[in-house]
């Protein structure tokens, strides 16, 4: 997204009403109502604030008082400021409420955040998509049922929402990455810190397969427990539904159901074990008739809007990633290689590169996930929608 003058100067406002004490999400969108973005939003008095619906006299004065205060004010931008260049030095875009790329789905909730932090390809974040969350302390029967129903759901085009948790969350996303689907991570902590997986086994895929990763908090926000409760509403609010695969009676992926119940959206529960813990959540939903039993992918489908899913081949709303210049050896490779799984022998033979280099071309073009190996040194151009 190309920043202007004036769109970054929005950002730095709306950036520092963010941050003004006792302006929550929902207040801050009817200040933004009835001021607009302009450099009137941070110039209001009380007696102009005290008109806004949710801002009494008391707040209306501790508010004016802040906006007034040329020791606040030059915090809260230079703290703004900061954020827009740490956000572009990782190459993360900076989504406000004023932007066609924010989630439609997101603003219909009570209090949508103002912003969003997006790490990634952000028009991700308009494909129709469904939650899919559960305990960290997944048995083998939940992340069976997670692959199983996600592999299919992508299959159709929907986009993979969780929270990027141990257990169900990245059971979620990674198979949603290893069927060539999209997912979207969304973390209770900045975007710079994905402490669950900090090694980037998993992350930098979700990225090149044309996902994003998404919170509300400020770049280096660390994940304190207080954080998860707001980032399941987010979970819940951006997506067409929510489902729980393995849960106890409390917990945060009851959280993300309730919150969907909240704002009427679908859920969708995994039965399990009467016996089970972890089937606790699921069967509660279920036998309240708060949610639908989800024992195929057809269950939640029948659900949706029919233009919600689309085969995956149908998409053109989300930029895949363009295949890496390949080098004059790499491109012989792939030309001798053509439609069908060739011997490695073979391959040497038809470009004349000698095994030992080869090899090397053949690991760079598998780290790059153009070509496949297979059994027996047989290796072919891996489909489009595996890459």
């Amino acid at each position: 997204m190309t920043i202007t003058p004036e769109s970054n100067d929005t950002l730095v406002r709306i950036l520092m009403l963010s941050k003004l004490p006792g302006i929550g999400p929902a207040r801050a969108r009817t200040m933004i109502a009835a001021f607009g973005s302009g450099r009137t939003l941070l110039e209001a008095d009380a007696e102009a604030l005290i008109q806004i619906p949710g801002i009494g006299e008391t707040l209306a004065h501790q508010t004016a008082e802040n906006l007034a205060s040329p020791a606040w004010r030059n915090k809260a931008k230079l703290a703004a400021e900061e954020q827009i260049e740490r956000a572009g030095r990782l190459n993360t875009t900076i989504v406000t409420m004023l932007d066609p790329a924010y989630p439609t789905l997101l603003k219909e909730i009570y209090d949508p955040p103002l912003a969003l932090f997006v790490r990634g390809n952000v028009k991700a974040l308009a494909t129709p998509s469904l939650a899919v969350v559960g305990t960290r302390k997944a048995t083998s029967y939940g992340k069976q049922a997670t692959e199983h129903l996600c592999r299919d759901l992508v299959s159709m085009g929907l986009t993979i929402v969780s929270g990027m948790a141990y257990g169900i969350d990245m059971t979620a996303h990674h198979t949603a990455v290893q069927h060539g689907g999209v997912t979207i991570a969304v973390l209770g902590c900045g975007v710079d810190t994905i402490y669950t997986d900090p090694a980037g086994r998993l992350w930098p895929r979700i990225l090149e397969s044309g996902g994003a990763i998404v919170a509300e908090d400020w770049l280096g926000t660390e994940p304190v427990p207080g954080n998860f409760p707001r980032r399941n509403r987010l979970i819940a609010g951006m997506t067409l539904g929510t489902l729980v695969v393995e849960s106890d009676i409390k917990g945060g992926s009851m959280i993300t159901a309730s919150s969907a119940l909240e704002q009427n959206r679908e859920v969708f529960a995994v039965p399990g074990s009467i016996f089970a813990k972890v089937s606790r959540g699921p069967n509660s939903l279920i036998q309240r008739s708060q949610a639908k039993a989800a024992l195929s992918a057809d269950d939640i489908l029948s659900e949706l809007p029919p233009a919600a899913f689309l085969p995956t081949a149908g998409r053109q709303d989300v930029d895949k990633p363009s295949l890496p210049a390949l080098t004059p050896e790499e491109s012989r490779i792939i030309e001798a290689i053509e439609k069908e799984a060739i011997h490695i022998d073979l391959i040497a033979e038809k470009t004349g590169i000698p095994i030992e280099q080869l090899l090397v071309h053949l690991f760079e073009l598998e780290m790059n996930r153009i070509v496949l190996q297979e059994p027996g040194q047989l290796f072919s151009i891996r489909p489009p929608e595996r890459r």
